[in-house]
């Protein structure tokens, strides 16, 4: 029991906290006071202790130790000292922003534990070299390494123009890396600067200096939770809440109005309830106005300006004010003071701070706070998986119109807006125009700790000229998924061929209201990928007949002359042409060392003509290319041969983008294309003919993901896009890989695997899933009853033709013959070990027993579900039973397995 003898005077604040003991009125005691209510603060005849009851501190004086041994029974008598007995209560800024450096520390470290590989990132921007600013912005470096921040001091000389300033500016804003940026003030350049313009430029999102317009305007309106406040004045607030001075219905006054101070401490003030008053150099009867003031805060700028008389007794006075005055006795000749007198103010203040080692300190360490608190913001708001994404709804009519007015017909969302919405940031995306995006690879590195979604590849029966819907159906599913479902999905496609769009085929956005949009941008050039193979691919064509020609018409040494130039008075090896020594175990790097057959090998290439298996590539569809002579110009001295053109996405190249997963993985792949077999029967690559590098440079865009949208504001991946005939027929792995990320555990990506699942998805499975180390959850197969009417040995079907009447009227026995086609499909499927669901794509001819009879044959032959689908006339709205049953599928038993070992 601890006993406390108070004046009389001072009982009214007591009773709410202690009870009476004794006979005494003013005698009380307080039941279970222990070590943790009491600091000692200083020792000299007696004990002083700051004792903490409630909100409120009182300042008690023993002549021996309160508390002897821990838990000791003593009874002490305490008395509480009167503000006219001891002067103000120092208000420490060194102790308190040591407190808030810790606590900050303590969350960056909870951060990393979280993401191992994300730290918070602060940069300070400064122009010239001013030493006041140098010393300023070291301490805000050094107070950052110490809790954990990764500080970037960023300095642009005095010749910087504003222009320059604002292009570094938004540099960092759209670094997604960076959390906080710091515009030193002043501006320190020979040119002229509009600094409103310059603080204005930073993202508000990243102006912890709580500066910006933006910031300012969300503190005058209240919106605290929104914004970020101002260093110095939320400094302020952390040491008036030290005192435990209630602030709600007190009189505060603050002396300055400046935009960095008195302005934004007028509203943290009126904010937490206090009625307020801002004071300046104009203001009548100044001294009259701060003595009515419960809490004072200056910052006016000028030396010891207010008084201690001027002062109400018992306030809590905040001192902002930096200032140096003439002092003989230190070896610099002057010594710093705040705007308050604070020799006479601490005697009447209840409460103060001392300058320097009172707000000062509390600047740089809310600084630190506000880049944490934007780290804590970016991590919230970009959670893998959480996504705020609208979506948009269709307006269906009926009959169904053709695809390109239906495209037409829906508005997009901006591609920028869609990035946002699925977690993409601002420096990861790549905008071409309004509807189209590239994604940076940078984004793999970001997500590389978060898990993937669920995957699912919709394939289809044995392809038949009347279509079975495949893209279709994807792009129902996931609208599905999306915007019925409320899930989060992508879509992952391949980049069609213009040789089919421009065919019979046609394009393969999908097609009714189950569009990629806008599809003419989608069919045709997009973003330049195709086009940039086309390049590639016959840029090796060209060196292939190049190499062959010069062999053919020059000596060695000619040719070795022009593989390694004398440059500058020496030749060199280019690394290119070190890795192709190597190979032929030449170990040496000086080309004056190599002997003459040195020379001779590693000059000649010695491709035969006719073991060249490299062509030429067009995306047209041009069918008098398909066999042509080249060499016939005269200056090729008759060096002619039979060559070809294939199509763009049966280039090798196109294989290797879809397989690759980085840049360097795609230079080696690209390295190692053999293009020719030489006169002795060994493989020529690329690497050989010294054009890889050049070929990865062609592609450094093309292997970027391109983001798209469907009709119902789902997004979609566009990447790559191989035939399965020919290659393996699927879309990108880096494609693939992002979605499962972005989707986060909960989310599904659906992808499509060309031709029918005996190609397409054979291939998907043995060998994009094997490249890639992904697992598939579901097989999603396609079927028609018209196409399985024709495998079960309907009439022939010509394009453009009416169709036979076994297609448009019912023929159960037709079509369950046909059925053996899906029954194969399924089995081929589930020999994976992955659970397959049926998508029947309805037609407005099938009848309801038609559809059904696959249905229940789908189900006897191990489907996991077969289900109608009707996404062609209703967009996602027709497939929501299918989106239900895949999901349902998803979390079924899976035992996924490759069906041959590669060895």
């Amino acid at each position: 029991m601890v006993r406390f003898t108070v004046k009389e005077s001072q009982c009214n604040h007591l009773y709410p906290l202690l009870r009476e003991n004794g006979r005494a009125s003013n005698v009380y005691s307080l039941k279970g006071i222990t070590e943790t209510l009491l600091r000692r603060v200083g020792v000299e005849r007696g004990v002083l202790w700051l004792v903490k009851l409630g909100s409120l501190n009182y300042t008690l004086f023993t002549e021996h130790n309160l508390l002897g041994r821990k838990g000791s029974a003593s009874t002490t008598s305490v008395h509480l000292l009167s503000s006219r007995t001891m002067p103000a209560q120092i208000i420490s800024g060194k102790e308190v922003s040591a407190q808030v450096r810790a606590r900050l520390k303590k969350e960056v470290e909870e951060m990393k534990a979280q993401d191992p590989n994300f730290s918070p990132g602060l940069v300070v921007l400064q122009v010239g070299d001013r030493d006041d600013s140098n010393l300023y912005i070291s301490m805000k470096i050094k107070a950052a390494a110490e809790i954990g921040i990764n500080a970037t001091h960023m300095r642009l000389p005095k010749t910087a123009t504003e222009n320059e300033v604002l292009e570094c500016i938004r540099e960092v804003n759209e670094n997604s890396s960076i959390h906080g940026l710091i515009v030193q003030l002043p501006l320190d350049s020979v040119n002229k600067m509009d600094t409103e313009k310059v603080t204005n430029a930073v993202a508000p999102e990243k102006d912890v200096d709580g500066l910006t317009s933006i910031n300012a305007g969300k503190l005058a309106r209240g919106d605290l939770g929104d914004c970020f406040l101002p260093c110095t004045p939320n400094g302020c607030m952390e040491l008036i809440k030290q005192t435990g001075v209630s602030i709600a219905g007190k009189k505060a006054v603050v002396v300055g109005r400046s935009k960095i101070v008195g302005a934004p401490m007028h509203d943290l003030l009126l904010w937490s309830h206090a009625t307020v008053t801002t004071c300046h150099s104009r203001t009548a009867n100044l001294s009259e106005e701060v003595s009515k003031a419960d809490i004072l805060v200056v910052g006016i700028g000028k030396a010891e300006m207010v008084k201690g008389d001027w002062i109400k007794k018992g306030a809590v006075v905040i001192d902002c004010g930096i200032n140096h005055v003439p002092d003989e006795s230190k070896p610099s000749g002057k010594r710093v003071v705040g705007d308050v007198d604070y020799t006479s103010a601490k005697e009447q203040a209840g409460f103060i701070t001392p300058v320097p080692g009172g707000v000062g300190p509390m600047t740089v360490a809310m600084l630190m706070a506000n880049t944490v608190l934007g780290a804590k913001r970016f991590l919230d708001s970009h959670q893998p998986g959480k996504w705020s994404i609208s979506y948009t709804e269709l307006n269906l009519q009926k009959p169904v119109p053709s695809d390109i007015v239906i495209s037409r017909s829906c508005v997009p969302k901006p591609i920028d807006c869609m990035a946002r919405e699925v977690g993409l940031l601002s420096d990861e995306v790549e905008l071409y125009g309004k509807t189209k995006a590239k994604v940076q690879l940078s984004i793999m590195k970001r997500l590389q700790g978060q898990p993937d979604g669920k995957y699912v590849v919709v394939t289809g029966i044995t392809p038949t000229p009347l279509g079975e819907g495949k893209s279709t159906t994807t792009i129902g599913l996931v609208q599905a998924l999306g915007a019925h479902l409320k899930l989060n999905v992508f879509a992952c496609v391949r980049q069609p061929s213009q040789g089919p769009t421009f065919g019979i085929k046609g394009g393969a956005a999908g097609g009714g209201y189950s569009q990629v949009i806008p599809m003419e941008e989608f069919n045709l050039h997009l973003t330049g990928d195709i086009h940039a193979i086309t390049a590639a691919n016959n840029l090796v064509a060209a060196a292939i007949d190049a190499r062959i020609f010069h062999e053919n018409t020059q000596t060695d040494k000619a040719l070795y002359n022009r593989l390694v130039p004398i440059n500058g008075g020496q030749r060199q090896f280019s690394p290119i042409q070190i890795n192709r020594l190597k190979k032929l175990g030449i170990e040496k790097t000086d080309p004056n060392t190599l002997t003459d057959e040195e020379v001779t090998r590693f000059a000649r290439l010695d491709m035969n003509p006719e073991a060249v298996t490299w062509q030429r590539v067009l995306d047209t569809n041009d069918r008098f290319l398909r066999k042509i002579t080249i060499g016939q110009s005269p200056t090729e001295k008759g060096f002619t041969r039979e060559a070809q053109f294939d199509i763009t996405v049966a280039s090798e190249i196109m294989a290797v983008l879809a397989l690759t997963s980085s840049l360097a993985d795609m230079r080696q792949r690209l390295a190692n294309m053999v293009v020719a077999t030489s006169k002795s029967g060994q493989p020529i690559t690329t690497e050989d003919l010294g054009v890889s590098g050049a070929l990865a440079v062609l592609m450094r865009d093309a292997i970027k993901p391109n983001l798209m949208q469907t009709l119902e504001g789902t997004p979609v991946f566009v990447h790559a896009g191989p035939f399965a005939n020919i290659a393996h027929g699927n879309s990108s792995i880096l494609a693939d890989k992002i979605a499962l990320k972005l989707v986060g555990p909960e989310g599904f990506v659906v992808t499509e695997a060309g031709f029918g699942a005996d190609i397409g998805m054979e291939k998907f499975f043995n060998i994009k899933c094997r490249y890639s180390g992904l697992r598939p959850h579901v097989v999603v197969l396609v079927a028609t009853v018209r196409a399985l009417k024709m495998h079960g040995g309907g009439p022939k079907v010509t394009a453009g033709m009416p169709l036979p009447k076994e297609y448009v009227e019912e023929n159960l026995e037709l079509l369950e013959t046909g059925c053996g086609n899906m029954k194969k499909q399924i089995e081929n499927a589930r020999l994976f070990g992955v659970p397959v669901v049926v998508a029947v794509n309805a037609f407005k001819t099938d009848t309801q027993a038609e559809l059904e009879l696959i249905c229940s044959v789908a189900k006897a032959a191990g489907a996991f579900d077969a289900v109608r689908c009707s996404h062609w006339a209703e967009g996602g709205a027709g497939a929501v039973a299918l989106g239900q049953a895949v999901q349902r599928a998803s979390e079924s038993p899976s035992d996924f397995k490759f069906l041959y070992d590669v060895e």
